[in-house]
């Protein structure tokens, strides 16, 4: 069977592997020159997205991702605190975790190497069609098609395929805009440093203002201990973080501003709003050429709301069908997960509207999982931007945070 992909994200590029793997001849097609133009958080891998890799990619590719990625279990638990900086709790002990947190570009690009001579970047897929013998085939920008048996859209929550099948716009904003950037911790004061541990952190403030603090340390927690077979773009302790503000005319301001214009407007936000100074360590001396902006978009949260049309010979996957605000860190690996399960329905089923059928199905539940996870966070950071909801998040932190002082 012949397959195209379109979109050369986390999600094309484990399909297109996969499929690569199990016999199929595939195409994946990317509007990216350089895998490693992309940017984000880096990606929280369960032990499901890690089993329905090890399905998808050979096993030296998947031990150089364990080998540059950073073991949760070697992490102190998560924890949560207020826009002072007291803790009001800590997630669950890691100790038996088997996740991994890996930078994107080190996953997209030992993704695309897995690919190989199967993966055409530069091109830029307008459409998608059926020609006149009612073959499906992909449309680009320079007049040029391509013909197969099933196309895939994997081209994000933007997705011209999934748009195409649905008729519509298959998500919409979250209602927050988030911010990143990266912070090696060898540059934060030893205070803040002893404070912000070797863990991942959510503080939570009034008005919907929120920072997420994800530990990675792809060296000193390597999930495999093999130097040599390491690939990371991170080389030490680094918070990558993330700020989060409400939609507002004000967030979209701060969306046109780049590098230090963009952290030093970030960091006059979270002062309006009340934030301790030193909880801002982690902006105020973070690269600046590493801070930008992105707009948290979901689909629906049900999972009889996704994938909206009949199977056929054209599908989607990922963030095309469930697209999924970072919140929860199952976004990709929810698309991994797809990649592998298309592919099984593929090589099991006795027809291809069978097979899609099928994968949908399962894709649909998949997906409402995710989001069901990530908007959780989501209404939980905008539920404090409403006075009364402000109000009560200035009145409940402290006693949360007294309360968890007199546990300890």
């Amino acid at each position: 069977m012949r397959i195209v992909v379109a979109g050369g994200g986390i999600g094309g590029l484990a399909l297109g592997a996969g499929l690569r793997r199990s016999g199929h001849r595939v195409a994946v097609f990317d509007r990216d020159t350089d895998v490693t133009a992309t940017g984000g958080y880096h990606i929280t891998l369960d032990d499901r997205a890690l089993r329905a890799l090890a399905d998808l990619v050979p096993q030296h590719t998947l031990r150089r991702l364990l080998a540059s990625g950073s073991a949760l279990r070697l992490r102190e638990p998560d924890a949560f605190r207020d826009h002072r900086g007291r803790l009001l709790g800590h997630g669950p002990d890691l100790a038996g975790s088997a996740s991994v947190d890996v930078d994107r570009v080190t996953l997209r690009t030992l993704l695309a190497d897995a690919v190989g001579p199967d993966l055409h970047l530069g091109r830029h897929v307008t459409g998608v069609d059926h020609d006149r013998a009612g073959t499906p085939r992909l449309l680009f920008t320079d007049g040029a098609t391509e013909s197969a048996d099933l196309v895939v859209g994997a081209d994000g929550a933007h997705s011209t395929i999934a748009r195409h099948l649905a008729g519509g716009p298959t998500n919409h904003p979250a209602g927050i805009t988030g911010f990143s950037g990266r912070t090696h911790r060898a540059d934060l004061t030893p205070t803040e440093r002893h404070r912000l541990g070797p863990r991942s952190a959510l503080a939570v403030g009034p008005r919907g203002a929120a920072l997420y603090t994800g530990f990675l340390d792809p060296v000193g927690n390597a999930a495999l201990d093999a130097p040599d077979l390491r690939a990371s773009t991170t080389t030490g302790p680094t918070y990558i973080w993330g700020a989060m503000f409400p939609d507002t005319p004000a967030t979209a301001a701060l969306r046109k501003l780049r590098g230090p214009a963009l952290r030093d407007a970030l960091l006059e936000r979270y002062r309006h709003h009340g934030w301790a100074e030193h909880t801002l360590e982690v902006i105020a001396r973070a690269d600046p050429t590493s801070v930008a902006a992105f707009r948290f978009n979901a689909a629906p949260t049900r999972a009889t709301d996704l994938a909206p049309w009949q199977a056929g010979d054209i599908t989607a996957l990922g963030d095309a069908v469930h697209a999924t605000p970072p919140t929860a860190g199952m976004g990709a690996g929810a698309a991994i997960r797809d990649a592998a399960d298309l592919i099984t329905h593929l090589d099991r089923a006795t027809t291809l509207t069978e097979a899609i059928t099928g994968f949908e199905a399962a894709m649909r539940h998949r997906g409402a999982e995710a989001l069901t996870a990530a908007m959780r966070v989501v209404r939980l950071i905008l539920a404090t931007n409403t006075p009364l909801g402000a109000a009560a998040t200035h009145l409940a932190t402290p006693l949360l945070a007294a309360a968890t002082r007199l546990r300890r």
